[in-house]
């Protein structure tokens, strides 16, 4: 059976990003900021409260009689118990002979063109640790972006406009980035094993590494154009939040209304209509929250019974870094043009030029796990570089009929001009009583 050691690594980030928030809170009283003091408390309880309803809604604690385990919950201390009822699951497997066990069947990948079945047996203590390490890796997500990333944001901000930077704030900071990342990763993993659910999925470690560097890399470069850029322009730092926000919100809605699909009814049966409303508001919140700093591996499809595009779309995924590249320059430009005294001692185009090739590095990294290190690499219609080809030459097939109409119509108009040119030379040609004069010049 395997270690749980996901588990504890969510539990050790959000146990310690919380204790480090509540201090560096009081330490923001004390110095009388009292803005800088509630803002550090929302990011830090929301996303706890949040991640608290994730593990009760996993785990369907509301429908069965555990009022200790609910209590526990409201005294935002579910992840605790949760983890240490990992770890007995864990130490007791094996003692007691289990009554039944269910049969899995899983894919192997492919070889030489050819995939086999193989069954497992799968125990009831397995099963519940496979169930505690879903909904630890989900609240990881939640409380990374729904927590951590506004908290790195906002923090790093402080550092900026104080030109100071201590040393709980700069630990802090450190530990929101650690789980951010980790977030991203358990998320690019999520959205492996739900997209290919039917094969035996083993990710190596070079994986974990290639996604590693390539979510700190983006995320720690997004985190900083932004604040560079909200630190001149106060004004216009909300409008480019909201844009972005809700329209990674409305997107997934606006592609179930053109599809026409009837409302999704088969996510808990315990749910009404509008609990139902309630639960894809919040996935798709989060959805938002993830695409404000990185690209989402998982794609939410509203009218798909998992609520989750299975389909490996590299056209969205080149689109998406491609704007984000034009969106992080632009906002870099807006910050060199505009930038303060308080970047006096800073070599302005060094700091740009840096921010941009980070952001390339981690597009290479990303590139580099598809094309590589993916698990799955080998069930893939097509490589991610002949899918960026593909994008690519249909980009410009859109463009070249434009351009080739243009280039018929400017070939048609000097011929038309060529005629009425040889026409008027043989009208004045008649006139001057020699209609045959230009012929014969021009041959």
């Amino acid at each position: 059976m395997k270690f749980p050691g996901s588990v504890l690594i969510s539990l050790v980030l959000f146990v310690a990003e919380t204790a480090t928030a509540l201090c560096l809170s009081g330490a923001y009283r004390a110095a009388g900021d009292r803005m800088w003091q509630w803002l550090t408390l929302l990011f830090a309880l929301l996303p706890c409260a949040l991640v608290q309803l994730s593990l009760v809604f996993i785990h369907r604690d509301v429908s069965r009689d555990r009022p200790l385990v609910l209590l526990l919950h409201l005294l935002q201390l579910g992840p605790l118990v949760r983890c240490v009822e990992v770890f007995y699951i864990y130490f007791r497997a094996g003692r007691v002979e289990e009554p039944y066990v269910s049969i899995t069947k899983k894919r192997q990948m492919p070889k030489d063109g050819y995939s086999e079945e193989v069954e497992k047996e799968v125990g009831q203590a397995e099963g519940k640790l496979c169930t505690h390490r879903s909904a630890f890796s989900r609240a990881s997500v939640i409380q990374a972006f729904l927590g951590s990333a506004p908290q790195l944001t906002l923090q790093l901000y402080i550092c900026v406009l104080q030109q100071e930077i201590t040393a709980a704030r700069s630990i802090f900071m450190v530990l929101s980035l650690l789980s951010i990342v980790y977030g991203a990763l358990r998320c690019n993993i999520l959205a492996i094993k739900i997209k290919y659910d039917d094969y035996d999925v083993s990710v190596k470690p070079t994986a974990y590494l290639c996604i590693f560097m390539w979510r700190s890399f983006e995320i720690a470069t997004r985190v900083t154009v932004l604040v560079l850029f909200s630190s001149v322009l106060q004004i216009w730092t909300l409008p480019v939040v909201l844009v972005n926000f809700f329209g990674f919100f409305f997107y997934p809605w606006i592609l179930f209304w053109q599809s026409k699909s009837p409302f999704p009814e088969n996510i808990e049966k315990a749910l009404s209509r509008v609990g139902t409303t309630i639960v894809l508001c919040l996935l798709t919140f989060l959805y938002a929250g993830i695409n404000m700093f990185c690209w989402s591996a998982v794609q939410v499809k509203l009218n798909d019974p998992d609520l989750i595009n299975k389909s490996q779309n590299w056209y969205r995924l080149t689109v998406y870094y491609m704007l984000r590249f034009i969106e992080n320059a632009f906002l870099l430009l807006m910050w060199y043009i505009y930038k303060t005294d308080i970047y006096l001692y800073v070599c302005a185009p060094l700091l740009v030029l840096q921010l941009l090739i980070a952001y390339c590095m981690a597009i290479l990294f990303m590139l580099v796990f598809y094309q590589f290190c993916h698990p799955c690499k080998k069930l893939f219609s097509s490589s991610i570089t002949e899918g960026l080809l593909s994008c690519f030459m249909f980009c410009f097939i859109c463009k070249s009929p434009k351009s080739s109409t243009l280039t018929d119509k400017a070939d048609l108009k000097s011929s038309e001009n060529a005629d009425e040119s040889q026409s008027s030379n043989k009208t004045i040609d008649s006139l001057n009583g020699n209609p045959h004069q230009s012929v014969s010049s021009n041959a």
